[in-house]
């Protein structure tokens, strides 16, 4: 055995694992530019993550779950792997039908009752946004990300990563209002200090979006609730 592997084997038996080894921490600080007037209050719905060539992507999981309940979906924003599981369970007294036609693949999983649940895999990587063909007013968002490292910012903005190898990533920033920015990154020369990262929601308009036939809503017939 050599000098390095012994080194390294008399460490692992005392349970120390150098930086170098166990990867480094990268933190950073989310703002959001505004109309005038406008105080951003959502920065903990934003999702900030690392992508590299060279580093692996997110692990098989457990199903994550978007809950439609009260006319609405819970949570607005959910985060799975690249070919991850999304549960879409009904907890409303009423028919749902939840579908995404802007997403880097389409999904339609039909009308279903209370009680009921349906799922949908996500194997391409991208932004959905998710939507119910009876309620115009029901939106959500799936991110699937091809990265192991996911975080969500704090109230104030601030996010930070452990144990990221040594290596060139893109650091990327989504948020509803603000879209999508990305930036490079190196580790360690980049985990030395805080990494600024700013959107710009001052262009931000809501758009109402149609339903499944790409036509706008209406409340007519027996659909009415």
């Amino acid at each position: 055995m050599s000098r390095f592997l012994a080194r390294i084997t008399r460490i692992a038996a005392l349970g120390v694992i150098p930086a170098w080894l166990s990867g480094q921490s990268l933190s950073g600080q989310l703002a959001i530019l505004e109309k005038a007037g406008v105080r951003t209050s959502d920065l903990a719905s934003a999702v900030v993550w690392l992508e590299s060539p060279a580093a692996p992507g997110a692990s098989a999981r457990e199903p994550a779950t978007i809950v439609m309940e009260g006319k609405q979906f819970m949570p607005r924003v959910q985060v799975v792997g690249v070919g991850g599981v999304v549960e879409y369970p009904n907890h409303d007294p009423f028919r749902h039908n939840v579908f995404s036609k802007a997403g880097p693949a389409e999904f339609d999983l039909g009308l279903y009752a209370r009680g009921d649940s349906k799922r949908m895999q996500f194997d391409r990587a991208g932004i959905y946004p998710i939507f119910c063909n009876i309620h115009a007013k029901m939106v959500a968002y799936v991110l699937s990300v091809p990265s192991a490292h996911v975080v969500r910012p704090a109230a104030d903005g601030r996010f930070s990563f452990a144990g990221v190898p040594p290596g060139a990533y893109t650091l990327k920033v989504w948020h509803e209002r603000g879209g999508l920015v990305s930036r490079p990154v190196t580790v360690p020369g980049d985990s030395a200090g805080l990494l600024t990262m700013q959107l710009d929601a001052r262009s931000y308009q809501f758009v109402q979006h149609r339903n499944k036939f790409g036509a706008n809503y209406t409340t007519s017939g027996s659909e009415r609730y």
